[in-house]
């Protein structure tokens, strides 16, 4: 007989997270996880695993447009208010979100850089980067100039990022976590689904994630073989 499987190698809570790095929620839903992980007592264990959604998946290739215009076309008078508030919510979890500069763009090369990223081991470090630059700096995430420096920035070599942006790779990657995103029945993001058990929508409080994180650590405790 083998070696018995120490509780460290059995229990792996495996968090998957649909987002968009366009998404006000989905930035200020990755800073409250982050806040429930550095609470959970086997957050060394955590599994984090970054998931493609599209907000604006219309939008046309290489274009910009000041998300304060896109939002008042779509809102109204109350965009204005609407992006204070979600600033406001935003600077409680020590972000400082710009809207006057952020541009709406289509995400899909961003996407594709992601799963780059994460194929390498540094995914989490890309969405960050590309996060911040999105909504504190009014990166332009369409333009393949400025994705080179930000995802060489997060550790990506710079010739496979171009070389990624010259053709249509992990395009597919791209589309089949919208489609299984969609089997699940996220209708928007973020949507958390952690050890394909539990499900949470939106950006929810860390005292949430916390909770559900406990939970499925719990669940695989009681499950595993002794």
């Amino acid at each position: 007989m083998g070696s018995p499987v120490s509780a460290r190698e059995r229990i792996q809570p495996r968090t998957e997270i649909w987002s968009d790095v366009v998404c006000p929620w989905c930035y200020i839903g990755k800073r409250r996880l982050e806040s429930a992980l550095r609470q959970f007592e086997h957050a060394d264990e955590v599994e984090i695993a970054w998931r493609s959604f599209q907000l604006n998946p219309d939008t046309p290739a290489g274009t910009a447009v000041p998300t304060i215009d896109y939002l008042a076309g779509r809102f109204g008078p109350q965009a204005k208010a609407m992006t204070g508030r979600v600033a406001e919510l935003a600077a409680a979890e020590g972000l400082d979100f710009d809207f006057a500069a952020a541009l709406t763009v289509n995400t899909l090369d961003a996407h594709r850089l992601l799963h780059l990223a994460a194929g390498l081991g540094i995914g989490d470090a890309a969405k960050e980067r590309l996060l911040r630059a999105h909504f504190t700096e009014g990166a332009d995430l369409s333009d393949a100039g400025t994705l080179t420096r930000l995802l060489g920035e997060a550790g990506l070599d710079e010739d496979r990022v171009r070389a990624v942006l010259a053709g249509s790779e992990y395009a597919d990657a791209v589309r089949a976590d919208i489609d299984e995103a969609r089997r699940l029945g996220a209708s928007g993001v973020p949507f958390f689904v952690i050890d394909r058990r539990y499900g949470i929508s939106g950006a929810q409080p860390a005292e949430t994630f916390l909770q559900v994180l406990r939970t499925a650590y719990a669940a695989e405790d009681a499950a595993a073989p002794r």
